[in-house]
């Protein structure tokens, strides 16, 4: 079965994706940049440096620093990086919708 994949281009070299978007879903499960990297077999440079990219794309940050205490600091998603993941995933939502049966036509051509 074919599927989709959204990648939305908001500017020059400032693109946002599936692959963006789960690893900031992994930051907020995982509460750390370090630990969204691992779940992903990513390392911790590459995860950091999509987040940088992303806070530099948007001029604001998606993810913030918590302070150290008992457990020592992390990461979370600020209220703005939610919302991005929200918004993408409403994207990705309505455009499987609407794709929904040329995507079924497409993979029964491969049947013919």
């Amino acid at each position: 079965m074919p599927r989709l994949s959204i990648r939305i281009d908001l500017g020059p070299g400032h693109r946002l994706g599936p692959g963006k978007v789960r690893l900031l879903e992994m930051i907020a499960e995982h509460g750390s940049i370090a630990g969204a990297g691992r779940a992903l077999g990513m390392s911790y440079r590459r995860a950091w440096l999509l987040v940088e990219a992303m806070n530099t794309g948007f001029g604001r940050p998606v993810v913030e620093a918590q302070t150290g205490g008992r457990a020592g600091g992390g990461a979370r998603l600020s209220a703005f990086g939610a919302d991005v993941v929200r918004r993408y995933r409403a994207v990705e939502a309505a455009a499987a919708v609407a794709a929904a049966p040329f995507l079924n036509s497409l993979g029964q051509a491969g049947d013919a």
